[in-house]
């Protein structure tokens, strides 16, 4: 894939601002200004936290302030709007590829889904927070990471391996966290645009983002948002298509199908009584639609007719800070959130009709839940802190199948899901020293299956109910000798429930249900640091992990049961997973004018399953690597280059009967902007040189 991006930004409310002395420079979409030291005009690899929404984030990096965090972060990377804008990412999948340990690939299946791995962990594994609250799909929880939109972000927090047990269930293998921005002056405001070609020249698509805001005294008011919207991306000139009786499945030129449609908005409401205190109401909404490629390798009618209509979530939330004397808080978190989704099947290419063997599948879920956090300085040396979290999730479905068709429609019975989740968490810090921080933290988990109800095609049943419980506990040590010195050693064992879809799915009728499946369990060993060298023009980190994973929930071959035909499978806990490897990182500033930067790591994965010996580690390779430039010829012009690199992965087919060998890859991508001025910006670049 290769495409120019060409880009415009420009600060609204410009002129009332700079009367009032009080310019908003609110950075943060693909193409927006660089921010140069005035003294040598180097790029700022980071922002001030002043526009980020604070209550938004999960445990927060070296925070020692009481009630400034949400449990101690001990491996984490954070993708600033800087980083976003610089290097053109818009959506979430593409900006996590800059990220040590992480590795974004298109490994969705006929559900053209990208798909996000954290040190081998998946999107079942390292739960997705927008400003710490989880976004999950009670169905199956097959997130799209392609749909999460990045240019109106203020950061992206990424936690590996450690994952305090105060941010709730689910953290096994990492945590991934949108924050959303906050105003930072009276009256500001931004509108950023691009466009893409591809390598035709012709026009792919386009984004729009912006935001507006005021911040009083005692109160603030944001709304920002972002679109997406674009035609697909093009294959290389040197594709060649595959003939199936005499017709290619996908002809030269753009990829057929690869369209997608996005937009999401943010508003929040703050009171900020005083200096401690804060008080926010916030909804976010986001509404997609997209298509699914077809295998380039296979006859069009071999294969699945499938788009996505609707890909919605919204979220209503209430957050809270109280400050209790000087050594007390508590936070709270109420929230309300929605997933409508619709997958429309057609009867065959041309997408045309359903009547004869189309459907219509329909999700209508929502999730609900709170969650209360209080911590405690009782004496100078240590901070005690407790959290407690519940949600309960409502699956909500109903078929209608040959839509068009002449009749009475058929539509099947709405059939309902439903689960209660719970967990009670502590997390201890003992300051040993100024320097030195001993942590440990425990938690209790547990769900209670409350509805399953299935429709055979007949009759509306209901499977057993069970319920589940699990202990995790973790511990580490961090030294941090000086301000840009850390030193970190850590050890958590957490644990993930099965989803609905594991327990439950028929998957058409080829997977037999296993509604008592167990949680699987992850223990994460880590050590690693931070530090600056060459009197601070250097700035290097690195770690060495080891994950093991026992009763891994595996999708396994089984006898077909009485009555049925064809091979079926069920999910059950017999599986062993291993992830180890390590990760550097640094970053050098050779001149005032350039930057050199970059990262590689190292991922070995290993799987067990005694019924399979021939089982790979999909979508994960074992070598990553990106590397960059910031170059500044001249004070208005900032150039950035960068190659992605990666080594072969391995790829499997939808029922995961046979494994294919995808070779490795390298892209050199290249950006250029221009600040006209304090308000407006030009940016041209085109990824895949």
């Amino acid at each position: 894939m290769r495409y120019i991006l060409i880009g415009l930004a420009t600060t609204a409310l410009a002129t009332i601002l700079s009367a009032q002395n009080g310019l908003a420079q609110t950075a943060e979409n693909e193409i927006s200004e660089a921010r140069l030291n005035e003294k040598d005009k180097k790029p700022r690899a980071k922002k001030a936290d002043e526009d980020v929404f604070v209550l938004g984030r999960i445990n927060v990096y070296g925070d020692r302030q009481i009630g400034g965090t949400s449990g101690q972060a001990v491996s984490q990377s954070v993708v600033s709007a800087e980083d976003i804008r610089g290097q053109n990412r818009n959506t979430l999948d593409d900006a996590l590829r800059t990220v040590p340990g992480v590795e974004s690939s298109n490994f969705g299946g006929q559900r053209n889904e990208r798909m996000v791995y954290i040190r081998g962990f998946d999107r079942w594994q390292a739960p997705l927070s927008i400003d710490g609250v989880r976004i999950y799909l009670p169905a199956d929880n097959r997130l799209d990471y392609g749909r999460f939109l990045t240019p109106d972000l203020a950061e992206i927090q990424i936690h590996k391996g450690y994952v305090s047990v105060l941010d709730g269930p689910g953290g096994m293998g990492g945590a991934i966290n949108l924050v959303t921005r906050k105003p930072t002056r009276e009256l500001e405001g931004e509108v950023r645009a691009g466009f893409d070609l591809g390598n035709t020249g012709d026009m792919a698509g386009y984004t729009l983002s912006g935001s507006v805001g005021t911040k009083q005294e005692m109160f603030y008011l944001q709304a920002s948002g972002a679109i997406r919207d674009s035609d697909g991306w093009f294959l290389s000139r040197n594709y060649e298509p595959s003939y199936f009786g005499g017709t290619p499945t996908q002809e030269s030129g753009k990829r057929d199908f690869s369209d997608v449609n996005d937009w999401r908005g943010n508003v929040k409401f703050g009171f900020t009584p005083n200096e401690t205190d804060e008080y926010v109401i916030s909804y976010t909404r986001q509404e997609g639609s997209k298509g699914a490629p077809y295998n380039v390798r296979q006859a069009l009618g071999s294969q699945q007719n499938w788009k996505w209509p609707e890909w919605d979530i919204a979220s209503t939330s209430f957050n809270s800070h109280t400050q209790v004397g000087d050594d007390s808080y508590v936070k709270t978190k109420v929230y309300y959130n929605t997933f409508d989704n619709l997958l429309a099947m057609y009867d065959d290419s041309t997408f045309t009709s359903q009547a004869g063997s189309g459907e219509n599948s329909y999700y209508n879920d929502y999730a609900y839940g709170f969650s209360m956090e209080g911590g405690t300085e009782l004496i100078p040396m240590n901070t005690l802190k407790a959290a407690l979290h519940f949600r309960k999730d409502v699956h909500r479905r109903w078929n209608h199948r040959n839509p068009g068709a002449a009749g009475t429609p058929d539509i099947s019975p709405l059939q309902r899901r439903i689960e209660d989740t719970w967990s009670i968490a502590a997390e201890n810090t003992f300051h040993a020293t100024d320097t030195i921080d001993l942590v440990g933290g425990v938690s209790y988990d547990w769900y209670d299956t409350k509805r399953a109800e299935n429709f055979d095609g007949s009759t509306l049943g209901e499977y057993p109910l069970f319920s589940n419980h699990a202990l995790n506990w973790q511990t580490a040590a961090i030294w941090r000798p000086n301000a840009e010195t850390e030193f970190h050693a850590s050890i958590s064992s957490r644990t993930r429930f099965p989803n609905l879809f594991e327990r439950y799915s028929t998957r058409f009728n080829t997977n037999l249900p296993n509604p008592d499946l167990g949680p699987e369990r992850a223990t994460n060993y880590e050590i690693g640091g931070t530090g600056a060298i060459l009197d601070g023009r250097a700035r290097i980190g690195g770690a060495i992990f080891y994950s093991d994973v026992g009763d891994a929930i595996q999708s396994v071959r089984i006898a077909t049961p009485p009555g049925e035909t064809g091979q079926f499978s069920q999910f059950q806990n017999i599986g062993k997973a291993t992830y180890y490897g390590f990760e550097v990182s640094g970053e050098w500033d050779v001149l005032p004018e350039l930057t050199l930067g970059g990262n590689y790591t190292y991922l070995k994965s290993k799987y067990e399953d005694p019924g399979r010996p021939d089982l790979k580690p999909v979508g994960r390779p074992e070598h990553v690597a990106y590397l960059y430039a910031h170059w500044t010829p001249v004070e208005a012009l900032t150039v950035t280059p960068s190659i992605e690199l990666s080594s072969h992965r391995w790829s499997t087919n939808n029922r995961e009967l046979a494994f294919f060998r995808v070779p490795g890859f390298g892209l050199a991508n290249i950006n250029a902007e221009y600040r006209f001025n304090e308000q407006t910006s030009f940016t041209a670049g085109v990824r895949n040189i």
